[in-house]
């Protein structure tokens, strides 16, 4: 349409005067003018502290990630000293408020594993027939048609949502990896593999058994592939996603609805994206230092990314700082343990070395570069796509991993909110268009 070319028109019409922001002490993206989330509510589910406020002022503090009151250290602490799963646990522990028992843990594995298999036609009518290039996109959209294999789709009792939440977290390894396999074979000419998933194995391995044309893999893949699902399955109730699950599930909607929301939201670059934002300035870091263990050259690199000279020109070193985190990340700590054994494994210790030593010096060049004392840290992408990358995994796939593990989080959310919530999310926004009067179309 002739109208529509004229694109800054149409931006014209929509564009707020940012000093109207101040005057009318609009919290722009719910934040506080010193940049902490503005409390819009209150969780049992998840606790995320990076900071203390005092007086009005930040104080920065080691990153403490907690799963109902129990410091994300410990759980993986226990998951690695009893050498089991610890997805399941954790899933039990979120969803259903407390630590499983050992015949608890046992049921809940058996309810997961009795719901592994999608319902019938489902894989081929509604992946294989239709498949699109985005596994985002692709999950949101299966979600949604989940609704109507639903006996009760509508129901929002606890009983129902619980019941609904377990067939997602066990059905969304198969809806993902289907989602690939369809798109590689239909739009990158490759092979198809279709494996059905296993019981008694656990999600990890079953994602890393579906998406492997040979369905192998070795125990210090899938230990690390289910301690990222752990570090990922739950950050609150203010992340992007989690506010998602709340907002839409005011509303009294169905789960399949408030889940496909959240996925939307986790799909955006600035949420769940940033671990390839992350893969990709690495690879740009790899390809113009010679030497991978030199501070000097590496420091020198970051100088030019962080003054708009190199990369992407947005000054960003993806992957260090966190809208909460100030002194670390947990998530971060953990994962680096896990991500120097699994380059030990694979012979890539010269690569880790490099993501050490930017994790190292950034935080220092940031503040020299932009003149500030903020406090910043590697977070959970810094570190995540590189695990991903040495397990194997696609690129395409690392942000529907974490909407694999993220699942129990938004389930978890959405339960709190139809119990403890009770009204409509509906925050007020303030109309500042100019009035006018209607003009006849002959006159225009």
């Amino acid at each position: 349409m002739k109208q529509l070319k004229n694109e800054k028109s149409i931006i014209d019409s929509y564009l707020i005067d940012k000093e109207l922001y101040a005057k009318f002490n609009v919290k722009r993206g719910l934040r506080n003018s010193d940049g902490s989330g503005v409390l819009t509510g209150l969780t049992r589910i998840g606790g995320v502290a990076g900071y203390i406020k005092e007086d009005e002022e930040i104080i920065p503090v080691k990153g403490k990630l907690r799963y109902r009151g129990i410091e994300i250290n410990e759980l993986v602490d226990a998951i690695e000293e009893e050498k089991r799963n610890g997805f399941e646990e954790v899933s039990y522990l979120l969803l259903l408020g407390k630590l499983p028992t050992e015949d608890e843990l046992q049921s809940f594995n058996s309810l997961l594993d009795n719901n592994l298999l999608l319902p019938a036609g489902f894989k081929e009518n509604m992946i294989l027939k239709s498949a699109g290039n985005d596994i985002m996109n692709k999950l949101a959209r299966s979600v949604l048609a989940l609704y109507t294999y639903d006996n009760e789709p509508d129901g929002i009792s606890v009983e129902n949502v619980v019941r609904q939440s377990i067939e997602l977290i066990a059905r969304f390894p198969s809806i993902i990896a289907y989602a690939y396999q369809a798109k590689v074979h239909y739009y990158d000419s490759k092979s198809l593999y279709l494996h059905n998933p296993e019981k008694g194995i656990g999600i990890a391995r079953n994602f890393l058994r579906m998406t492997r044309k040979n369905k192998k893999f070795t125990e210090l893949e899938a230990k690390t592939l289910d301690i990222s699902l752990v570090l990922h399955a739950e950050h609150g109730g203010g992340n992007n996603s989690a506010f998602t699950s709340h907002v839409v599930t005011s509303s009294d909607t169905d789960t399949y609805s408030a889940i496909s929301a959240a996925i939307g939201s986790l799909k955006g670059p600035k949420h769940g994206g940033a671990n390839n934002k992350v893969m990709g300035m690495m690879n740009d870091i790899k390809q113009n230092v010679k030497n991978w263990e030199d501070v000097e050259e590496i420091s020198a690199y970051l100088i030019k990314i962080l003054r708009k000279e190199a990369y992407d020109n947005t000054g960003l070193v993806y992957g260090i700082g966190h809208a909460v985190y100030t002194l670390s990340d947990p998530r971060a700590i953990i994962l680096k343990k896990y991500a120097k054994e699994l380059a030990i494994d694979k012979n890539r210790e010269k690569e880790f070395i490099l993501y050490d030593i930017i994790e190292q010096v950034t935080p220092e060049l940031f503040k020299e570069i932009k003149n500030t004392d903020k406090v910043i840290s590697a977070n959970v992408d810094f570190y995540s796509g590189f695990v991903y990358s040495m397990l194997e995994i696609p690129s395409e796939l690392y942000t529907p991993i974490f909407a694999m593990a993220r699942v129990v989080g938004w389930c978890a959310h959405r339960i709190e909110e139809i119990v403890s919530g009770g009204r409509i999310i509906r925050p007020a926004y303030k109309n500042v268009e100019a009035h006018s009067n209607y003009l006849p179309l002959k006159n225009r």
